[in-house]
């Protein structure tokens, strides 16, 4: 039984590693890389240029190159990619096995600052080398420090095309897994001086599981600015948010619209694709696609800009939806010209023209040809517009699509979307609505006449109107008389929601409630004073995940999330939030406070901490990553004096780069620490530790029998051996009253907490 057992849970492991793998061209070696319908179809479509139909489906059958993208708002994306260039690709460069050279890692010619490399490596090679092992642990670490992410080439794009400033608020209508996010987020925090940018990013995905990966994505970069939410995108609720004193719908100054797809561009790296795909796919698919982009141009602010994307090559998901949310909007969007947003990214115009075909090989090219015995599964919106002039208007040739033989990449579509004005049904019955939140009563967004105009300009339109955009998006002619003040009235809150007429259903994990302090808590009393919190710090920003008992976890948002959160916890389904900046600790309270720092929020915290720092120099910083429980005379003088006039408790230990020692990292680094009776430490996860010694010029890698880390520098041997063990280990160690606690034998290194699921009384 216990065999059969092991056999199973190994398939499963490796078929597993066969789908994670796919991008480093493995997996799937048994699947025949031929769809006879697919050549068909998209050498009728006319979408390759002529002749290179056959490079086209070559390029289709060889394995997609990994690519990796250096986190860009970090300031040790510099170091990192110096890292890179000098330990690895020129190494690499020089590498052959079994007679072959090896092509080193390349940098994405339009993606800025080299913050993107691909290589063509394949995990087969990669197992060949001890150069090349390291060099994929090293990937491996820093992508779950947050320091790097694998992503594919052109899922890259879209990001880039919404031009992100640090002051937009961000909508991401289908997240997951959420390497874009990741981008968003990134591109909030460029500043890293700035904790809180006043911009955000609510990130969605319709399928619970899916979720958590998003935050796995999300919780690697530490941002008080990210929110992640379970909704069905077509029909995610408007929010609301105070404005000057007064209840306002939230409209986002960026929406990123990636909407599920066929996948067809994706081929080369999900080679299923191959014997599943089929025309009817994208015909399923076109409707829902139409009602996520209609959904998001309605909560999208004038002026703002949308990004439609699929990693499909079918124009019934790509022109044909964008074609449909132009005709609708009535002159409200607009299609904007990125050509030369991504200089060096080869793209082909978007199309005019196309046909749909049906899985038995039928063709039409207009709605009239179809019969009424297909029109559930075909509807006019897949259809190009027929009037010369309406379609020259709307430039469809502005839109964006990626080839994977022009840059060995895999298969985009990507548009660009501008609103001009509000859309056109959201101001056709204002009267109506207005009228209608008097005979209710109202929400609380229209309670009173004077917020009444600030709800006007964006009433959503699928409960104001069936056939509009965002109820019926499949082409039906829009409902000329107005609805009947009964029917407004029973679907008042659509300014904020679903219809009322429908409970909101919530499926998956129940979640811990967010409950944010109030600024006299009694559990800032001690934290106050203990580390000398400036002013300025926004305690009403502080919330934890219980209304009960003992907090055992404080997390920070922004001011700007915290006003989401406050005003819509009723209406919306939130998975997770904020970054942890205290855990609580249980022996604590001796040393003068209850709760210690958290590494995962110290870049948000530290700017309000005025007590408790230790500044300390790249010598200190290795022997603190390094050493499990170096004594405080192992530090330099300078430290040493600081820490022996500190109380035992938590401590920040800050490096600061000296610009006159180019040598030395040039990027600051702040790690939480502890001071004991004789000792000090810093609390860092492994991964992060890790990626800090690399700065500092310490190679650390694990041999290829896993036998432990290996590390290599230039400091003296016995240092070498004390560390060779602690390295392995995490470095958030329990503690022990008024001592830190050397290495247990178990080598686990949590933190001592408050035990038990539920959080006891404060």
């Amino acid at each position: 039984m216990g065999k059969r057992s092991r056999q199973r849970q190994k398939n499963q492991n490796a078929s597993r590693d066969d789908r994670d793998n796919a991008g480093w061209g493995a997996g799937y070696a048994d699947i025949i890389k031929e769809n006879k319908l697919f050549e068909h179809y998209y050498k009728e479509q006319g979408l390759i240029p002529e002749g290179e139909f056959h490079q086209f489906m070559e390029a289709m059958r060889e394995p997609l190159p990994a690519t990796i993208r250096i986190t860009g708002y970090k300031s040790h994306a510099k170091e990192i990619l110096h890292c890179l260039k000098e330990k690895y690709f020129k190494d690499i460069q020089e590498l052959e096995i079994d007679g072959q050279k090896i092509e080193a890692p390349q940098p994405l010619s339009w993606y800025p600052d080299e913050q993107a490399w691909h290589t063509n490596m394949s995990r087969k090679l990669i197992r060949k080398s001890p150069l090349l092992e390291k060099f994929h642990q090293f990937l491996v670490s820093e992508t779950e420090s947050g320091n790097i992410s694998r992503q594919e080439a052109v899922s890259m794009i879209p990001p880039l095309l919404l031009k992100i400033e640090s002051h937009h608020k961000i909508l991401d209508m289908c997240a997951a897994p959420g390497s874009k996010t990741a981008q968003l987020i990134e591109m909030l925090h460029s500043d890293m001086d700035v904790p809180f940018p006043e911009g955000f990013v609510i990130a969605n995905d319709v399928d619970n599981k899916r979720c958590y990966l998003l935050v796995h994505q999300a919780k690697r970069l530490n941002s008080p600015c990210i929110m992640v939410v379970n909704h069905d995108a077509s029909c995610i609720p408007m929010l609301q948010i105070d404005s000057d004193g007064k209840k306002d719908i939230l409209f986002y100054d960026r929406v990123l619209c990636d909407v599920p797809c066929s996948g067809d561009g994706t081929m080369r790296k999900n080679i299923d694709v191959w014997k599943k795909w089929t025309t009817s796919n994208s015909l399923h698919l076109h409707g829902l696609q139409l009602r996520i982009a209609v959904r998001g141009v309605e909560q999208l602010a004038v002026g703002g800009r949308m990004v439609y994307s699929t990693c499909s090559l079918n124009p019934i998901e790509d022109e044909a939806v964008i074609a449909a949310l132009l005709e609708k909007s009535e002159g409200a969007l607009e299609l904007e010209d990125a050509s030369a947003d991504l200089p060096g990214l080869k793209w082909m115009p978007g199309v005019t023209s196309w046909k749909l075909m049906t899985k038995e090989g039928k063709w039409f090219s207009d709605w009239s040809e179809v019969p009424s015995s297909r029109h559930t599964q075909i509807r006019p919106t897949m259809f190009p517009p027929k009037d010369p002039e309406k379609l020259a208007s709307m430039h469809l040739e502005r839109c964006m699509r990626i080839l994977p033989h022009h840059q060995n990449t895999g298969g985009f579509f990507v548009a660009v979307l501008v609103k001009k004005a509000p859309m056109p049904w959201n101001k056709r019955y204002p009267k109506l609505r207005k009228s209608a939140s008097a005979q209710t009563g109202g929400s609380p967004a229209a309670s009173s006449p004077a917020d009444t105009p600030h709800l006007l300009p964006e009433a959503s339109p699928e409960e104001m109107e069936e056939g509009g955009p965002g109820g019926k998006v499949d082409g039906e002619a829009k409902t000329t008389g107005a609805p009947s003040a009964q029917e407004a009235a029973g679907k008042l809150d659509a300014v904020c929601g679903p219809p009322p007429s429908k409970k909101l259903r919530l499926f998956g994990y129940k979640e811990d409630p967010f409950v944010f302090l109030t600024a006299d808590d009694p559990v800032f009393n001690t934290i106050q004073s203990f580390y000398d919190l400036s002013p300025d710090f926004p305690k009403l920003n502080v919330l934890t995940r219980t209304h009960e008992g003992k907090k055992r976890h404080l997390y920070m948002v922004s001011k700007e999330l915290r006003n989401v959160l406050f005003n819509n916890s009723e209406r919306m389904k939130v998975i997770n939030t904020g970054v942890k900046v205290w855990s609580r600790n249980s022996d604590g309270e001796e040393f003068g406070c209850a709760f210690r720092l958290a590494q995962e929020g110290i870049y948000t915290l530290q700017p309000y901490i005025r007590s408790r720092i230790v500044r300390v120099s790249m010598e200190d910083t290795k022997v603190l990553l390094t050493q499990e429980n170096p004594f405080l005379s192992k530090l330099e003088d300078d430290a040493h004096a600081q820490a022996k006039q500190m109380g035992m408790g938590s401590i920040v230990l800050k490096y600061i780069p000296n610009p006159n020692n180019p040598s030395e990292p040039q990027c600051p680094i702040q790690l939480c620490g502890w001071r004991g009776k004789t000792s000090i430490r810093a609390f860092v996860p492994r991964n992060e530790r890790f990626h800090y010694l690399r700065m500092l010029g310490v190679e650390v890698f694990r041999d290829k029998q896993g036998l432990g880390q290996k590390r290599r520098d230039g400091a003296k041997e016995e240092k070498e051996e004390e560390a060779k063990d602690d390295v392995e280990k995490d470095a958030e160690a329990p503690l022990e009253k008024g001592e830190l606690k050397h290495g247990d034998k178990n080598g686990s290194l949590e933190p001592k907490t408050e035990s038990g699921n539920k959080e006891s009384s404060t």
